[in-house]
């Protein structure tokens, strides 16, 4: 049955992508890797230089005249340091996110996960970094955290299939972790850089260059594995990241490169009859 319904899911996706980026928010620069908070009136994400590098934290929220112009996250390092990858947990009390910002023992300048509680007033409080086994000498990407308390990252570690991985973090009652490689067929013997999990973990989407370039790649949990569903329809000859699933997991949003706007956010529908207020509608708002 699942098996079928895995199937179903793949043949409704939409044929092609349309641009959500709102007027405001769209720069000559990379706009990737949204989240939203529970009212769906602010909205954190990552601007990058048109090269895809030098990652800042920006925040827009929704007002009388749509979605604002953005500005730098309250709580973002300082530059030179890179911060990218945003992800507000289903209740709003946690960001999460990947920095290459200091701490003391630091070495390098990999990224690694921090994350920052709700302060309750619409901010945050101080980020704090994530111990190790999470955290690596290596770069860690996108973290998710379910409602379940998995955390889903992507590292370029040693010890996985191949240059990049993706993983699962699993809290243990001494207040550790147990960390493992989600194993074929989301990874691959070629770069798996990031994983975007459905809320309740049937569903993922994997960014992966298993073809020459970084491309987003649908799974659906069967049984105790996982059944690939084919690749999300998007340009072949730029690469997509920075996924994020509707918490219905019927439509996606991700960026991909759109000419003299550098990248933007793209919105597809994955099934029939998927939820059209979704991304959050923002009254005033033009993409």
């Amino acid at each position: 049955m699942k098996a079928l319904l895995a199937l179903a899911i793949a043949a409704t996706a939409a044929s092609a992508p349309s641009r959500w980026t709102p007027e405001r928010v769209s720069t000559d620069q990379y706009e990737s890797s949204p989240s939203f908070a529970p009212d769906g009136r602010t909205m954190i994400f990552m601007r990058a230089n048109p090269q895809f590098s030098a990652y800042r934290l920006m925040q827009s929220s929704c007002g009388p005249r749509g979605w604002s112009e953005a500005v730098p996250l309250a709580i973002a390092a300082p530059l030179p340091a890179s911060e990218a990858d945003p992800f507000i947990t289903a209740d709003g009390r946690q960001l999460w996110f990947v920095s290459n910002r200091p701490f003391p023992g630091k070495r390098g300048d990999d990224l690694d996960i921090w994350v920052a509680d709700s302060d309750g007033r619409g901010g945050w409080g101080a980020p704090r970094r994530l111990p190790e086994p999470i955290n690596s000498a290596q770069s860690e990407l996108l973290p998710r955290r379910l409602p379940d308390g998995r955390l889903f990252f992507g590292s370029d570690r040693p010890g996985g299939l191949g240059g990049n991985d993706v993983y699962v973090a699993t809290p243990r009652a001494d207040g550790g972790w147990r960390v493992a490689n989600l194993g074929a067929p989301l990874n691959t013997a070629h770069n798996d850089y990031e994983v975007e999990m459905s809320r309740d973990g049937s569903q993922a989407v994997v960014v992966s260059d298993r073809e020459g370039r970084s491309h987003l790649y649908r799974f659906a949990r069967s049984g105790d594995g996982w059944r690939a569903l084919g690749r999300v329809p998007a340009r072949d000859d730029v690469f997509q990241v920075g996924p994020l699933l509707s918490p219905k997991a019927d439509r996606l949003l991700f960026a991909q490169a759109d000419g003299e706007r550098s990248g933007e956010l793209f919105v597809i529908d994955l099934q029939t009859g998927a939820d059209p207020t979704w991304p959050p509608a923002c009254p005033g708002s033009k993409p």
